[in-house]
C-alpha cells in the first residue's frame, strides 16, 4: 500500500512538473507577443549588440541589362537584378528579372539609420531593404516588388540570431512603421527611416553596381560587363 502511495505521489509530481514547464513556455510566448517594438528597441541589449555588429557595407547588389527591344514603337528593357551577400560579393542571395518600358529605371530602398546611442561603439549604422523597381513611365506604387516590408530581408537572416523568434518577427514587421513617428525615432536614437531612390539610364554591356555608405546613402557605380 505504501509503495502504491509513493508511485501515486511520483506521478503527481511529474504531472505538476510538466504543467509548470508548459505554463512557463506559454507565459514566455505571451510575453513575447505582448512586447511592443518600442519596448524591444528600448530594453533589448541583444538587439543593440546586433546593430553594433553591422559592418560598414559597400556593394549590396547590381543590375544588368539582359535585352532591349522595341515593340509597337516603344522601347522595353529587361534587367537582371541581383542582391549580394554581406561578406561575399560573388554570392547571390536574391535574383530577379524585370521587363520595364523605357530605359530609365528607378531602384527604391528603405533605410533605417541608427544613431550613436543605439550603437554600442558610438558609430552610425544603417539597415536597408530593397523595396521595388519601376520605370519612369510607371507610378512608384505600381512598381515591381523586390522585398516586402514586414518580412526579414535575405541579407539580414543571421543579424538577430541571438533574439527569440518572437522578437525577430516583431522587429522586422514593425521597424519600418516608425518612419512617421519623429518623437519615437528620437527616443530610440533612430536618426531616420526614409526612402532612397536611385535611377539610371540603362545600357546593355554595362553593370550598375549598387553601394551603400555607412550613413545609409545608396548610390550606383557603372562598370563594363566582362
Amino acid at each position: 500500500m505504501a509503495e502504491k502511495r509513493k508511485k501515486t505521489k511520483l506521478v503527481v509530481y511529474v504531472a505538476a512538473g510538466v504543467c509548470l514547464i508548459i505554463l512557463l513556455y506559454l507565459g514566455r510566448g505571451l510575453f513575447y507577443g505582448a512586447m511592443t517594438i518600442h519596448e524591444l528597441l528600448a530594453e533589448n541589449k541583444n538587439l543593440k549588440q546586433a546593430i553594433t555588429n553591422l559592418t560598414n557595407e559597400e556593394q549590396i547588389g547590381y543590375a544588368k541589362v539582359i535585352s532591349q527591344e522595341t515593340k509597337d514603337g516603344q522601347l522595353f528593357t529587361t534587367i537582371k537584378f541581383v542582391e549580394t551577400a554581406k561578406n561575399d560579393k560573388l554570392k547571390k542571395i536574391l535574383e530577379k528579372e524585370y521587363t520595364i518600358e523605357g530605359d530609365i529605371i528607378h531602384f527604391d530602398a528603405l533605410i533605417v539609420k541608427f544613431g550613436n546611442k543605439m550603437v554600442m561603439d558610438g558609430k552610425t549604422r544603417a539597415l536597408f531593404l530593397w523595396r521595388r523597381v519601376y520605370g519612369e513611365k510607371m507610378k512608384p506604387q505600381d512598381g515591381f516588388i523586390i522585398e516586402q516590408p514586414g518580412s526579414e530581408p535575405n541579407r539580414y537572416k543571421d543579424l538577430l540570431a541571438a533574439l527569440p523568434l518572437g522578437h525577430k518577427q516583431l522587429f522586422w514587421s514593425n521597424i519600418w512603421e516608425l518612419a512617421n513617428d519623429p518623437e519615437k525615432l528620437k527616443k530610440y536614437d533612430i536618426e531616420a527611416i526614409y526612402g532612397n531612390v536611385v535611377y539610371s539610364k540603362l545600357r546593355k554591356g554595362l553593370i550598375y553596381v549598387f553601394k551603400i555608405s555607412p550613413t545609409g546613402q545608396v548610390y550606383p557605380e557603372v562598370v563594363p560587363d566582362m
